[in-house]
């Protein structure tokens, strides 16, 4: 299928051929027959794109902080990689989404195949949203007004968050698409409504509609209020730069009066207009609340009605109900109609957008595999698939497999998967990894999906006969662990089964390994984590096992290679103990069977400041002592004083031995018996979290 995107590093607009997505539970498949241009919000991320460097960073400037401690903590030039890594991605384009459902997820109720549906889906033929982002067309509206529906909903959290009463006068900034719908939500309240908007064709499409319009040129602040009066609200629905909007707003409102932005402006507030009159403002966050709820917008988890009235699925389904009932009117608000392949020419014609709309009668949706080319004529020792688009994808797996041979890039949305097939050269990009699994060419597979996913998939590429690496974890509970392991015990044919522990083949790793030797030793592991937001997935016990299990497994399994012993006994003690969260700030205990010791301090409440990775060991009177796998010291040590390098985990030298190991057919990555050790010992230390004590590691 086709969808559009935009390059934020080199502001191209580009129609990409995608793998169609697959209904992902909760969600619904959605073949688009309209969808809407946002014209303010598209154009500002292709302007955005298109800016430089320097130019992006001052539209930034809270992301601009951030990089510049970055820089203080891990230097320029991998600060510099860093970004470019994250500018150096496709973002899809659009949001206005109306079309009919072709497949059903997992769970999904109240929906059947052929409903006529809107959603906050973007450009594409085919889009998969879950269901709290998708609401019912009546019958008697259009296909081409509903496509209106998302942005109407936009519009009117902006006018539930002013709450006017009837009779009330208000101002609206800005007549464009959210403005002029708007205008007729105020109206259905009925309010008296007044309009500024610089552009004449559009004053004059609001004047059809009989209400006052003026061009902010023509008044200052007391010029309006001499001719109007005084205004109750303003909503602000405008896209500007210029603080004459804010400024102009308070002037013109009454005592106590109030201010919602909807729109992008900046905020520069003058305290002394909004004291004198004591002025509310508000900033409108999009569709209502749920926006931006992990819990409600991914899981599908709604809120109680009698608390929350209008969640943004409710206030999609109450703009529909006004379009039926005709008190919101859409249709003279299309001004053309264009196709996917004309959408690039929208902007470079320069022309005032108002309703432009996307038909996708002529567009063919194609196959869900998306070849990019014919790949290596020789045949190749190993051939890998990768599961899973994310950001250590991204970031960091796919650069270590430079001049390996790739085939396949999977990934349930399939754009990802499609975007980093093209930009590495990979063949096939698929949305369901079935297609990987299904390739007898394939012999590696490769899983860096979300947490939950992880043993389910490596067990089905193991019954498939396939190599597996996982990143970690392998899994986040005992269940997926014991699937894994009877998949391996049902093999006929030495096959590998890896997990993503890299910093084993640290150079610096290697050379304490070389230092230690096998007497009994003290580990102790500092990690300056940093934080992540509550919200954030990986938090979920049920879907990303907590930091604990997803990442402080690392330095469990770090502790075990460096002792070179199995870990008999976990205790863990954390800051919070809710069965329902796994802290991120947690110091574990190991013990180990050669009688050497283990302490694992994971914490994000430190500065970002501090060095992220402290690792100190003391045996038989000898210390070593390394800083974020730059600088090995050692104490003690006859002909070791010092080593350093620039920063290495070990992800380069781990897939080299990898692919070594498969096409040679000798030795493994690392010991099943240390997978199956590092993994229940970090289902100990969540374990001893909860229940307090120490934990055998059966």
């Amino acid at each position: 299928m086709k969808q559009l995107v935009q390059n934020l590093r080199t502001g191209e607009t580009v129609l990409l051929d995608v793998p169609t997505p697959l209904a992902r539970k909760g969600c619904v498949l959605i073949r688009t027959r309209k969808s809407l241009v946002s014209a303010g919000t598209e154009r500002m991320l292709i302007e955005f794109s298109k800016a430089n460097f320097l130019q992006k960073a001052r539209r930034q400037p809270d992301k601009l902080r951030l990089v510049l401690e970055k820089i203080k903590t891990e230097g320029f030039r991998k600060t510099a990689r860093s970004v470019l890594r994250r500018l150096d991605q496709l973002m899809p384009l659009g949001y206005c989404n109306m079309g009919e459902i072709v497949a059903i997820g997992e769970g999904v109720r109240h929906f059947k195949l052929g409903d006529r549906v809107i959603s906050n889906g973007p450009h594409a033929e085919m889009v998969c949203v879950p269901v709290n982002l998708v609401a019912k067309v009546p019958p008697n509206v259009p296909d081409e007004e509903a496509a209106f529906a998302v942005l109407g909903a936009v519009g009117l959290h902006g006018v539930r968050l002013l709450a006017p009463s009837l009779g009330e006068r208000v101002t609206v900034f800005g007549l464009g698409l959210a403005g002029l719908m708007v205008v007729d939500l105020l109206r259905a309240q009925g309010c008296e409504v007044i309009g500024v908007e610089p552009e004449a064709n559009r004053r004059q499409l609001a004047g059809e509609k009989d209400i006052t319009t003026v061009s902010p040129d023509e008044y200052t602040g007391k010029q309006f209020t001499e001719r109007f009066g005084e205004v109750d609200g303003v909503i602000i629905t405008a896209s500007s730069r210029s603080r004459a909007i804010i400024e102009m707003a308070s002037a013109i409102c009454r005592k106590r009066g109030k201010i919602v932005l909807i729109g992008e402006v900046p905020l520069h507030l003058n305290r002394a207009d909004f004291y004198e009159k004591e002025l509310t403002f508000q900033v409108s966050c999009s569709y209502g609340p749920g926006r931006y709820d992990d819990q409600y917008e991914e899981r599908g988890i709604d809120y109680p009605l009698p608390y929350v009235r209008w969640t943004e699925n409710r206030n999609f389904q109450e703009v529909l109900r006004l379009m039926a009932s005709g008190a919101l009117a859409v249709r003279p608000l299309i001004s053309e109609t264009i196709s996917l392949h004309g959408y690039a020419l929208l902007y470079a014609r320069r022309k005032s957008l108002l309703g432009v709309l996307i038909d996708y009668s002529g567009e063919n949706v194609i196959e869900r595999k998306v070849a990019h080319s014919d790949g290596p004529l020789v045949r190749q020792k190993v051939v890998g698939g990768i599961i899973g688009a994310g950001n250590f994808v991204r970031v960091t797996l796919l650069p270590c497999l430079r001049g390996k041979y790739i085939k396949y890039m999977a990934s349930s949305s399939g754009l990802r998967a499609a975007e980093l097939a093209q930009k590495y050269g990979i063949p096939y990009a698929a949305s369901d990894y079935k297609a990987v699994l299904d390739d007898e060419e394939v012999n590696l597979v490769i899983i860096a999906t979300r947490h939950d996913s992880h043993a389910a998939i490596a067990a089905d590429a193991l019954a498939a006969g396939k190599h597996v690496f996982v990143e970690k974890p392998l899994s986040i509970d005992a269940p997926g662990l014991e699937n894994v392991q009877r998949s391996v015990e049902k093999l006929a044919s030495p096959i590998l089964l890896s997990v993503g522990f890299n910093r084993r083949h640290a150079p610096h790793i290697v050379k304490m390994r070389e230092l230690l030797g096998d007497a009994p030793m003290n580990v102790v592991i500092t990690v300056n984590a940093g934080h992540i937001p509550g919200h954030a997935w990986v938090h979920d016990c049920a879907r990303g096992g907590g930091r604990l299990l997803g990442e402080a497994c690392h330095f469990i399994d770090l502790v075990a290679w460096i002792a070179q012993s199995r870990i008999t006994e976990v205790c863990s003690n954390a800051l919070c103990t809710d069965r329902t969260m796994s802290s991120d700030n947690a110091s574990v205990l190991l013990r180990l069977a050669n009688g050497s010791t283990g302490v694992v301090h994971y914490f994000s409440n430190g500065a970002i400041n501090y060095p992220k990775e402290r690792i100190e060991v003391h045996s038989l009177g000898r210390t070593l002592v390394l800083d974020d796998f730059r600088e090995l010291r050692g104490y003690g040590f006859d002909g070791f004083d010092k080593m350093k390098t620039a920063a290495d985990k070990g992800h380069q030298a781990q897939f080299d031995k990898l692919f070594e190991c498969i096409a040679n057919q000798n030795g493994s990555l690392m010991p099943l018996e240390d997978i199956w050790n590092t993994s229940r010992a970090t289902l100990a230390a969540r374990d001893s979290m909860w229940t307090g004590g120490w934990v055998k590691v059966l």
